[in-house]
């Protein structure tokens, strides 16, 4: 498997669409976790784009709970609570007592379910949405295809995000 400089996988340029979704999950994955490494708890605390009150920190910590919908609850159908409690759904608001390696470790534990969950079934494997979900998406169902879909967007989306925060907070840029 090939790496960027910076030891992330990249993704084949040729492969099938199972491999294919996986790898640029992966990829994106691995650029968050190259955003927040090197820094320490302090730093990724930083709101440092105002008036925006989002961090390094609280963006891991969505993510492992973005992890968690779609995977456990979304495609497995699982009951399962908020990672960071049900008054914080999204997992932006920053715990005092709980630090980067916390949320690092429990975002870490998300995505290998999610791999568990999912590994060996169909791309047109359907999991349940919410009745809310439902009503934005005009459907009770989404297929796998579509998760890994949108947690691709996400974490595009959010590493773009983590590209500004880091880049206020110690000048580091970068892919």
């Amino acid at each position: 498997m090939a790496l960027t400089p910076d030891g992330r996988p990249i993704p084949p340029p040729n492969a099938d669409e199972r491999a294919m979704l996986e790898s640029w999950l992966d990829f994106q994955r691995a650029t968050l976790a190259t955003k927040v490494a090197g820094l320490d708890d302090q730093q990724v605390r930083l709101a440092a784009v105002p008036p925006s009150t989002m961090t390094l920190l609280g963006l891991v910590q969505h993510v492992a709970e973005v992890e968690r919908q779609w995977h456990q609850r979304v495609f497995a159908g699982r009951d399962v609570p908020p990672v960071y409690g049900a008054d914080n759904p999204d997992g932006y608001r920053l715990d005092p007592a709980r630090g980067l390696a916390e949320a690092l470790a429990d975002w870490r534990t998300e995505v290998e379910l999610g791999r568990e969950l999912t590994a060996g079934a169909a791309l047109d494997a359907a999991g349940q949405l919410s009745a809310q979900d439902g009503a934005v998406l005009d459907s009770e169902t989404v297929s796998l295809r579509w998760i890994l879909v949108h947690l691709i967007e996400e974490y595009a989306r959010h590493n773009g995000h983590a590209d500004l925060l880091r880049e206020c907070t110690d000048g580091v840029t970068g892919v």
